[in-house]
């Protein structure tokens, strides 16, 4: 399996190296050359495996450059019992009342209760694995609304030959979120404020990406959801959300048993892996992904035109890991979209540049017909009544990201077809929204008591990109 990228310009290259690259050399995003497919036998003889065995037979079809023997222990490793509370690592749990038949995908049971633990701690095994092969460093520059950041200084702290530089936008992400950052004091492990949005901090990371001799002289590389690698692990909750909901079905009608999934989205790499793992032959019946306020991609499904909104014009919500207004990720979708023409996706990118939009409206039809994609919008209101009724209903305590995959699923549920919503964060994170919601304050995991009152360690910087430069130049690690 090689890889290559949707402008066209970059050699294929096998995945242990698009893991250290993050951006394709070209400053486009990496896609396999071809999808990898399995068949209805294939996926049955999963059903057996308990969650880093199933993450072996996946990631063993993309990564096929890893030795088996050594993939496997960088999974077990990973989905362990030391990372992870929950024994199953990913339950999945159904709802009752009025939402019966939607199910609840379990994925933040890891370090830091976010759904990014689940290709982060695999991410952070493969990267160390791949740096030490090829015996070189690695300096992570990232952008994150919330979730990423945390979960990726989490896996990948104390890792030899990696430094973290992580920027995420002042004053945009809970008091949760910013003390787990914040808090780390690990010498590898560098917190920047951006004074701006998470697309202000996402366009850093890109300039900086895309500039292949300040790149290579820094040995920059990602874990934002533009890293295929955290694309391909997130594929395996996907088929083990499937094989968990078809556990009761009659043997006889698993192969072809559609489920949907309704996917909270923000920057389009959650629900693009549920793209993938349909694309395999996993039997998805429906992709919906749950916007926020900042509904861009939301419009974009149902009209079939792209518009990114200005950091000015991107609203802070009650639901901040999806306050992003332009999703990297779209365009491997759009790639796809076009008949995978590189051509094509330049000419289409050309438009967005010159005009702030493109017109994919001709193709409307398809998002739905071909691909499975719908979608919806969710508000504050919504979410406080989301959170309330799951509560009441079902006597479980959502977080507002989840509560706008609830929404929205609720509105696309098809009696006979299980609608499973990707959890995203415990509640615990977001403690106001559910106080709001359900009089209920939310105390701290055990496990995390006084982590609100450890010193906090950033660095407050102007959306500045030469600033940037200088801090990681200055502090970049080298082998």
């Amino acid at each position: 399996m090689k890889y290559i990228s949707t402008r066209g310009g970059m050699e294929p290259a096998p995945y242990s190296a698009i893991l250290l690259e993050g951006l394709a050399t070209d400053g486009g995003l990496v896609v396999p050359e071809t999808v990898p497919q399995v068949s209805a036998e294939q996926i049955e003889a999963w059903r057996s495996l308990d969650y880093a065995d199933l993450a072996t037979e996946i990631l063993s079809l993309y990564a096929t450059d890893i030795p088996r023997d050594d993939l496997a222990r960088m999974c077990r490793a990973a989905y362990s019992a030391d990372n992870f509370v929950d024994e199953a690592i990913v339950p999945v749990s159904p709802l009752a009342g009025p939402d019966t038949g939607i199910s609840l995908v379990g994925l933040s049971e890891g370090p830091t209760l976010a759904f990014k633990d689940m290709a982060m701690q695999f991410l952070g095994q493969a990267l160390e694995y791949a740096l030490e092969k090829n015996d070189r460093a690695l300096n992570i520059i990232g952008a994150t609304s919330g979730d990423t950041g945390s979960a990726a200084e989490y896996a990948l702290r104390g890792k030899h030959g990696i430094a973290v530089f992580m920027l995420s936008p002042q004053g945009r992400m809970s008091e949760f979120q910013r003390a787990q950052m914040y808090s780390l004091t690990d010498d590898n492990i560098h917190n920047i404020a951006v004074a701006g949005v998470f697309d202000d901090c996402q366009n850093l990371v890109k300039a900086l990406s895309g500039d292949l001799e300040f790149k290579r002289a820094h040995e920059l590389g990602t874990v934002n959801s533009i890293n295929l690698g955290r694309i391909s692990a997130q594929m395996v909750y996907y088929f083990w959300a499937w094989l968990r909901t078809t556990d009761a079905v009659a043997e006889a009608e698993r192969a072809a048993f559609e489920v949907s999934f309704t996917v909270p989205s923000g920057n389009f790499g959650n629900i693009l892996s549920g793209h993938l793992a349909k694309a395999m032959g996993l039997p998805i019946r429906r992709l919906v992904l749950a916007a926020n306020e900042n509904n861009v991609l939301d419009e974009f499904f149902r009209t079939g035109v792209y518009t990114p909104r200005t950091a000015a014009e991107t609203h802070a919500t009650s639901s901040p890991s999806m306050d992003i207004s332009k999703a990297s990720n779209l365009e491997r979708f759009v790639f796809d979209l076009l008949g995978r023409d590189p051509e094509r996706l330049a000419a289409a990118w050309r438009e967005l540049d010159e005009t702030g939009s493109i017109d994919f409206s001709a193709d409307l039809p398809r998002f739905e017909a071909e691909f499975g994609f719908q979608s919806g919008t969710s508000t504050h209101a919504d979410r406080v009544a989301t959170i309330r009724s799951v509560f009441e209903g079902s006597g479980v305590l959502i977080d507002p990201h989840t509560a706008d995959g609830v929404k929205v699923a609720r509105e696309y549920a098809e009696p006979g077809v299980p609608m499973l919503v990707l959890e995203t964060a415990k509640p615990a994170k977001f403690p106001d929204i559910v106080l709001e919601a359900t009089g209920e304050r939310v105390g701290m995991p055990e496990h995390l008591a006084g982590l609100l009152e450890l010193p906090q360690h950033v660095t407050e910087m102007d959306d500045d990109e030469a600033e940037l430069r200088d801090f990681i130049a200055t502090r970049a690690v080298h082998r």
